[in-house]
């Protein structure tokens, strides 16, 4: 119920009354009062004016369940959602709760132990980024599960815009860097996948990074000067998210092939890239039907489908 007042009061411009949300949301004033305490008491800035009603002034940068179902329009993804203050890692956690619903979106203000690809560590500092996973169960092969990663790095790019582009095949750099990373994991059988763990997280309103990052690390508020709302950003990122997972489980990658080359800056760069436990150095020609980069080497075309790249600037060579 707190859902559907928050609605009415962010698609509202003007005052509504007390009156006016209890009868169309056929509950009494007095409840529709206690429901307005409660948002005020979570941080909602909102004026209560007599013989005039409600009026929304400002929703708190706080990522909550209230704030991100508000703006949702998806079937499933985010429809449960986790909101925790401090956690080790959103992944572990949606690991633990594998038992939830499809779709289920864990958010965390802090990640005490946030991690990356290969074991890398993830700072997650407060109140500065978005730090969320996705637990999904998709009907689809484990071969299949890494194009959810490039899935993933479409809707980030559809929501922050033309200056962000993908690092093949889990980052989001503006210019030479990175803005946000994505870590997939699953659990599996030989040909059935028991659920898949998406990670994402965003650098948003970070002022600055220590000195050793700042010639690879952004945020939002870095590259643009403003601040963001991140309860907002979360909503458009599962919004873009879910048509382009649906899509996906229903025709595969090859719909959204097009797409993810135009996004991807490694295409046409000279990269090294280690691939079973041996570096390969070469140039990145394209993208794969099954999301995989195809490496020009000197010893001919290689379909890489997973690894760490290093790109010639970008991140220069690691």
């Amino acid at each position: 119920m707190r859902n559907k007042i928050l609605n009415i009061l962010k698609n509202t411009e003007s005052y509504v009354s007390g009156e006016e949300m209890s009868r169309t949301l056929n509950i009494s004033r007095a409840a529709v009062w206690k429901h307005i305490k409660r948002l005020k008491d979570d941080g909602y800035d909102i004026l209560s004016v007599t013989n005039k009603g409600y009026k929304l002034k400002s929703i708190p940068d706080i990522p909550s369940s209230d704030t991100i179902a508000s703006g949702l329009n998806t079937e499933f993804t985010a429809r449960n959602i986790k909101c925790m203050s401090v956690i080790d890692s959103t992944n572990e956690e949606a690991k633990r709760c594998a038992a939830m619903p499809d779709g289920s979106l864990f958010i965390a203000e802090v990640q005490s132990a946030g991690k990356g690809r290969l074991g890398r560590s993830w700072e997650s500092p407060n109140g500065a980024g978005i730090w969320m996973s996705l637990l999904l169960k998709p009907d689809i092969p484990p071969r299949d599960i890494s194009q959810i990663t490039l899935i993933a790095g479409m809707a980030v790019c559809r929501v922050l815009g033309n200056g962000a582009g993908i690092k093949w095949p889990n980052d989001i750099v503006i210019g030479s860097r990175k803005v946000c990373g994505i870590l997939t994991e699953m659990s599996a059988e030989i040909d059935r996948v028991n659920y898949v763990v998406c990670g994402i997280g965003i650098n948003v309103n970070t002022a600055e990074f220590p000195a050793e990052l700042q010639d690879k690390a952004t945020s939002l508020f870095i590259e643009t000067g403003k601040t963001y709302n991140r309860s907002e950003l979360v909503c458009a990122i599962m919004n873009e998210f879910e048509p382009l997972y649906k899509l996906f489980k229903k025709e595969g990658f090859s719909p959204l092939l097009e797409e993810y080359r135009n996004s991807c800056i490694t295409i046409g760069r000279e990269i090294r890239v280690i691939y079973r436990r041996e570096a390969l150095i070469g140039k990145a020609v394209d993208i794969a039907e099954d999301g995989g980069l195809i490496i020009e080497t000197e010893n001919g075309r290689v379909n890489v489908t997973s690894g760490d790249v290093s790109v010639r600037g970008i991140y220069g060579y690691i």
